[in-house]
């Protein structure tokens, strides 16, 4: 039994880290691969299939405030921990996609493979990859409704040009993360 995991909302300027661990076991499931691939509404069918279909999953948020206090390479850790967390049926081996065993300090680091572009080759880091982005994506959607002037639906946090437009019309909110360079001087702003 192989564990998947991959994270989404690494560069975003705003909104929560997500990294999605997903076990596929003997489901089939066509159209895996790298979320980023997919369509807005391929994701979300896919999503639905990898959640009723997987022998587990689950799912490691890390907020914009403690990626501001403890950096975002601990806050990878923190929500891989999370995410594995969720899971309660055994497996044998762990694929991350990337390089960096983001499960180093943990019991389970032994059985950890690391792979570039990992979410492309193992169909359970695809499912990861895919759960992790639609969770990430439909809370951003929600902040939109509590934050409407940012665009949040639209940009998920990214730093595009009508979300700096935003910020610099409306300062910083509390889903900004204010440790990325380009926040910083907004820090004494928050709503």
């Amino acid at each position: 039994m192989i564990l998947g995991i991959d994270e989404v909302g690494r560069g975003p300027w705003a909104g929560p880290l997500v990294v999605g661990a997903v076990i596929l076991g003997d489901a089939s499931i066509p159209g895996l691969t790298d979320s980023k691939k997919l369509s807005k509404k391929m994701r979300s069918k896919l999503d639905i299939l990898i959640r009723e279909q997987a022998v587990a999953y689950g799912l490691g948020w890390v907020d914009a405030k403690e990626i501001d206090s403890i950096g975002l390479s601990q806050a990878l850790m923190l929500a891989t921990h999370r995410a594995l967390a969720d899971i309660k049926e055994p497996y044998d081996k762990i694929v991350i996609d990337g390089t960096i065993n983001l499960l180093r300090n943990h019991a389970k680091s032994e059985l950890v493979e690391t792979m570039i572009k990992a979410d492309l080759y193992d169909m359970n880091v695809s499912a990861a990859s895919i759960i992790a982005k639609v969770a990430r994506d439909t809370y951003m959607e929600q902040q939109d409704e509590v934050y409407p002037l940012y665009g949040f639906a639209n940009h998920v946090g990214y730093g595009t040009a009508a979300h700096i437009a935003a910020i610099r019309e409306n300062g910083i909110t509390p889903l900004h993360r204010l440790s990325f360079a380009p926040l910083k001087k907004y820090q004494t702003k928050v709503l």
